[in-house]
């Protein structure tokens, strides 16, 4: 598979998984949606490698924990708690600073030399994404904004600290796709720790919005979507792959404008292009 489709389909995917974030807002506790999601994930991933004959152990554990810690348990309690203060169209806004965290964790963890025209894609694609929702994010300004802001950020910076402990596990040895399987089931376990200590019920709800919004977050967003994406990171570099999230918002656009009722406006278009011109900075040849 070309590094092409991966980065295109890790774009759809989890530009698509906001909404449907946005749909499991309701009666059932945040952190028992994000566990539901990822015990589902975890057993769908080991049961197909199990029937594939491709189940594997980790060379090493160490950073399958730290992997499942930061992405697939933690941030996701963030993100859902950001998506539940403001528009999930917001969040993905905040997770595109993504980029500009995994060129600096790189830099920190393994020393790798931050490109100008990292940065300067990374302050393109920004500035385009702030155009991008400038009405939402003038006229949405009060406290509860602030707090999402603040749980999307910490969540974006646990996602960059995944995406250095992934490419650790691929240096030793381990692919991406044993280390999500076994890091999403790890993930559930440290949620239901969580929900033990913290008396969160274990309740459900049976709307058809909310399963369906489970099974493709669990089994698109999660088994499919992690797995390109961390396979961009192994092939591609944290820095690069990471700027598929500032594509994700427009992805996100979209869907707010299918279901959500999102208004097209002039400073919409100017920031798609803006993303757009990022992108080409990223990617084209010196």
């Amino acid at each position: 598979m070309t590094n092409f489709v991966l980065f295109a389909a890790t774009v759809l995917i989890w530009g698509t998984t906001w909404i449907a974030i946005a749909f499991q807002m309701g009666d059932v506790a945040l952190i028992t949606s994000v566990f539901y999601r990822f015990a589902l994930a975890g057993v769908v991933f080991v049961a197909a490698l199990v029937v594939l004959g491709k189940l594997k152990r980790p060379a090493k554990w160490r950073f399958v924990f730290v992997q499942a810690i930061c992405l697939f348990s933690f941030n996701f309690i963030a993100f859902y708690n950001a998506t539940a203060l403001m528009p999930s169209g917001l969040v993905s806004v905040v997770f595109s600073l993504a980029t500009i965290f995994n060129a600096i964790n790189a830099r920190l963890f393994f020393g790798d030399r931050v490109e100008i025209r990292t940065v300067l894609a990374g302050a393109i694609g920004a500035l385009g994404l702030i155009l991008l929702f400038w009405r939402d994010i003038a006229g949405e300004l009060n406290w509860e904004v602030v707090m999402g802001i603040a749980w999307a950020a910490g969540g974006t910076l646990l996602f960059s600290l995944g995406n250095m402990a992934s490419r650790r596990n691929s240096g030793e040895g381990t692919t991406p796709i044993t280390a999500n399987a076994w890091g999403m089931c790890i993930g559930a376990l440290i949620l239901l720790i969580v929900i033990w200590l913290t008396k969160t019920p274990l309740t459900f709800s049976s709307d058809v919005k909310y399963v369906g919004a489970l099974v493709y977050l669990a089994v698109i967003g999660s088994v499919v979507g992690f797995t390109t994406y961390l396979l961009l990171v192994a092939r591609m570099g944290s820095a690069k792959a990471g700027y598929a999230t500032v594509l994700f918002p427009i992805v996100a656009l979209f869907a707010s404008t299918l279901f959500e009722g999102y208004q097209w406006h002039a400073t919409a278009i100017v920031g798609i292009a803006l993303t757009m011109l990022g992108n080409i900075v990223m990617f084209a040849r010196r």
